[in-house]
């Protein structure tokens, strides 16, 4: 027996990645044709069909141009969308693009819609049978009340009319831990026991200790993944933490080694400093002698005292006096001072508890971001420095470490100075943001192990030694196996790059993923060697494969944890005001009952931060995305003046009690 289908009829379930390009079609077929809008809005019926928030913002603001009889096309698109503050929010104008490029014909729009259709059907069913099975499930429930809800439950499926789960605001999947196991065991053994005594995650002490080993290494050891393509091993590293989450005493463990042997350094290099300094003013001091005796005597041979100063002033020239050893610049630096400092030592390390250095970045002392030498000194591009002082050499290959654990919202800050991202200084940052402990954390802790203290402390006093007694970088090779994976690691990320995958819209940071890589690499291959070799010097071996998967899973932590900070870093004050919004739509009224359904003028009586409707229109727009609230737009009496106001229907599941402060 032979099934036969009509046209447009889905007979499979669809996939995830299918709904998503069925849904990108449908906005490109009204993009290539608009005359299918009206057809295609038909078709999907019920507003809310589409799974992904972005799309619905999209097709909802089209099917508002077309209805009031504009033109639609991507640029004018473009331009509502930008007016409405939503452009950012659904990708920006590239997205557009995708999405018609997305679209294998404008002609078969019809079909795609059914698709996002029937998907939504499909949602809508599942989502009322599983809300069903949980009610009769629960043996203190109702029998009647059950039997009554179900019943409800299947009117409104017969019209089409039940509620979805709503999309979370801004939400990604839980974020994961550092792969603590990943790091050399010295290393590893003392970021949990910090973990634990100062009750943060261990992402905060991992990402500042690998801040202290490429302080160590950075610009004094390269990687050589295969001919022709090296890498320094200097990090841009960021772990954002919420105030009060002691982020201070994980910066004072992880790098106190580092401020010890930096006044080590001084302290051995004084005597040096000092002879050198006398042995000038002592030359400095003859030309001066030389000076006031010609002078003094006009008739002596002149051809003679010229002589005899331009031999003591060339002698002082000579004479040259080491600089103080530095292997760290403080947070609350200025641009040129980093240049300047460069110039002298050419390998640092920027570290900070506090976000200082980020807001010199963006410009505290300046009128415009001066960004120039941390993007050259990430890569080692040649630095010029006349503009500091005449008297300074251009500086080849640059190398400074970034190590700060600022606030979350100084990352917004960052992300909103002008050519942060455009420019690619976002791009070199690896970034952590763990959850918080406050409120979870023991009051009494176990103390930091003597025994890991004090293999981190000799271990990283090692390495800093070795690393800064080079007089030359150094390069270390991988091998064969550790360059395949490379090559393969190279693979993966090229197709997450690819329109719809994961890393598609931070191309700019992933394009540097494999590199970081490579970086964290050689520091593990040097951390690993230091602890087992004690002449210090196997390190010098090749790099092996198994170090490369180490450092890729560290690189996949800092993946996700990137792809959520560059969220937080889009967010704007719409989400904001929404999350407000939704949490007053949670709490209970006075009477203990909850909203069914509220107009703008409410939202803006439930907090002080809105004074107008037009202050919650935003919010309430991206909650209707998001499907948290539904418009029920009054019919219009055809008469001029005020029309009614809206009405939005709250989604029934917005009634979980909260601790707070009943709204009014």
């Amino acid at each position: 027996m032979t099934t036969e289908y009509a046209p447009n009829v889905i007979p499979f379930r669809p996939e995830p990645a299918e709904v998503k390009a069925a849904e990108q079609a449908v906005i490109g077929a009204a993009l290539l044709d608009p005359a299918q809008i009206p057809a295609l809005a038909a078709q999907l019926g019920h507003p809310g069909v589409f799974h992904h928030p972005a799309h619905e913002t999209i097709w909802r603001t089209i099917t508002r141009m077309a209805g009031g009889e504009r033109p639609v096309d991507p640029l004018l698109l473009t331009g509502v969308l930008r007016a409405q503050g939503d452009l950012g929010r659904v990708g920006g104008p590239a997205y557009l693009h995708t999405c018609i490029e997305a679209t294998p014909s404008a002609a078969n729009g019809d079909y795609y819609a059914e698709i996002v259709r029937v998907a939504a059907e499909r949602r809508r069913i599942g989502t009322a049978t599983s809300r069903l099975a949980h009610m009769a499930g629960d043996g203190e429930a109702d029998l009647d009340a059950v039997r009554t809800a179900a019943l409800a439950a299947l009117v409104d499926l017969a019209a089409g009319d039940t509620w979805l789960d709503p999309v979370p605001l801004g939400s990604h999947a839980a974020l994961p831990t550092f792969p603590v196991q990943a790091l050399p065991g010295w290393v590893g053994a003392y970021v949990e026991a910090v973990a634990e005594f100062t009750q943060t995650p261990p992402d905060a002490a991992a990402t500042m200790a690998l801040a202290a080993l490429s302080t160590a290494a950075g610009g004094r050891v390269n990687v050589e993944i295969r001919p022709g393509w090296r890498e320094q091993s200097n990090l841009y590293l960021t772990c954002a933490m919420p105030p009060a989450s002691r982020k201070s005493d994980v910066f004072a463990f992880t790098m106190g080694p580092v401020y010890k042997v930096e006044a080590e350094l001084q302290a051995d290099a004084k005597a040096a400093i000092i002879e050198a300094e006398t042995a000038k003013d002592t030359a400095l001091a003859e030309v001066e002698a030389l000076m006031a005796k010609a002078r003094k005597n006009p008739d002596l041979d002149r051809a003679q005292l010229v002589a005899e100063i331009s031999a003591a002033k060339m002698l002082a020239e000579e004479i040259t006096v080491p600089p103080s050893p530095r292997l760290t610049l403080s947070g609350d630096i200025t641009s040129e001072t980093v240049t300047s400092q460069l110039a002298v030592h050419r390998c640092l390390a920027a570290l900070s508890p506090e976000g200082d250095l980020f807001d010199n970045m963006v410009g505290r002392y300046s009128s415009k971001p001066n960004l120039g030498v941390f993007l050259q000194a990430h890569k080692g591009e040649r630095l010029q420095t006349d503009r500091i002082t005449r008297e300074q050499p251009t500086v080849d290959r640059p190398a400074l470490t970034i190590g700060v654990t600022p606030q979350p919202a100084v990352l917004q800050e960052l992300g909103a100075a002008p050519g942060a991202r455009d420019r690619g200084l976002l791009a070199r940052f690896l970034y952590s943001l763990p959850p918080s402990n406050l409120g979870y954390r023991k009051v009494r802790t176990t103390p930091i192990p003597d025994k890991a203290a004090n293999a981190y402390d000799r271990n990283l006093t090692r390495l800093l030694r070795a690393m800064t007694d080079l007089t030359e970088p150094v390069t270390v090779v991988m091998n064969q196996a550790a360059d395949l994976a490379i090559e393969k690691l190279q693979e993966r990320v090229e197709v997450q790059l690819r329109p719809d995958q994961p890393l598609s819209h931070i191309k700019d940071w992933a394009g540097k993923l494999v590199g970081h890589i490579a970086r964290i690499a050689v520091l593990l291959h040097l951390a690993d060697h230091i602890a087992a070799d004690q002449d210090q010097s196997a390190w010098r071996a090749d790099l092996e494969a198994a170090t490369v998967e180490r450092a890729a899973q560290i690189a996949d932590y800092y993946t996700a944890h990137t792809l959520a900070v560059f969220d937080l870093i889009a967010a704007d004050p719409a989400t904001e005001d929404a999350h407000a919004i939704l949490q007053w739509l949670q709490r209970p009224k006075k009477d203990g009952t909850h909203r069914t359904h509220i107009k703008a003028h409410d939202a803006v009586a439930s907090s002080r931060r809105f004074k107008k409707v037009a202050d919650v229109e935003p919010a309430l727009n991206l909650l209707e995305q998001h499907g948290y609230l539904r418009t029920d737009q009054p019919p219009t009496d055809g008469r001029r003046g005020r029309q009614p106001a809206t009405t939005y229907r709250i989604h029934p599941t917005l009634d979980t009690p909260v601790d707070a402060t009943e709204a009014p």
